[in-house]
């Protein structure tokens, strides 16, 4: 069983957006009379929102095979959660911890992480016209540099998070996203130097002038 691309992104993206908001909005704990908790917390709001709400529009996909999508569903609700809620009921920060090197370092990343996300994204999704068919190799943005633009973005933001909430739950998800797109990049960096005689040869798979 297939499923539209778009709504399937919709649907399961929705409950890392939906539970951390409930758990904002149901809770009276102390932890979000803390700047920097809010400010987690609105991070993994902020990503979530740009992916369900805007990014779902926009996705030209494939049809997703029904297995992938449930399992998607689950991990979003539980990872939703568990960040959403550790952010709002257990973590305690100092009161001066937003102004934090680490903090700031982290929330750096993570807006970086995100701009060069959303921008290749943007780029694939542009990448062939109404009507075309076929493979393009993508360019400009990241993609000069590696083969998975948005793959190194989502784990330079999620990384970022991670370091900025210097928590277990956030460096599990950190940890679980890189484990997880990081071999995409390197199965689509192979894919494209495979179709294409002319890929460029100096582009790296996953992290700029490394790897």
């Amino acid at each position: 069983m297939l499923i539209n691309a778009n709504f399937a992104w919709f649907v399961q993206e929705l409950p890392a957006f939906a539970v951390p908001v409930w758990c904002v909005f149901c809770t009276d704990a102390v932890q979000l009379s803390n700047f920097a908790n809010n400010v987690l917390v609105g991070m993994m709001i902020f990503h979530y929102f740009q992916r369900t709400f805007i990014f779902s529009l926009l996705h030209r996909g494939k049809p997703t095979p029904l297995a992938p999508f449930i399992a998607a569903v689950f991990f979003c609700l539980y990872n939703g959660y568990m960040q959403g809620r550790y952010l709002t009921h257990f973590a305690v920060y100092e009161t001066n911890y937003h102004i934090s090197p680490r903090f700031l370092l982290g929330c750096s990343m993570f807006l970086g992480g995100m701009a060069i996300n959303i921008q290749s994204d943007r780029i694939l999704t542009n990448l062939r016209k109404p009507g075309e068919t076929g493979y393009k190799i993508p360019r400009g943005g990241m993609f000069d540099y590696i083969s998975g633009a948005n793959f190194f973005g989502e784990s330079l933001e999620w990384t970022g998070y991670a370091v900025a909430c210097w928590n277990l739950p956030a460096f599990v998800f950190a940890i679980f996203t890189v484990s997880n797109i990081g071999p995409r990049a390197f199965h689509h960096h192979k894919f494209y130097q495979e179709k294409f005689e002319d890929y460029p040869p100096e582009r790296k798979a996953f992290i700029p002038f490394l790897l």
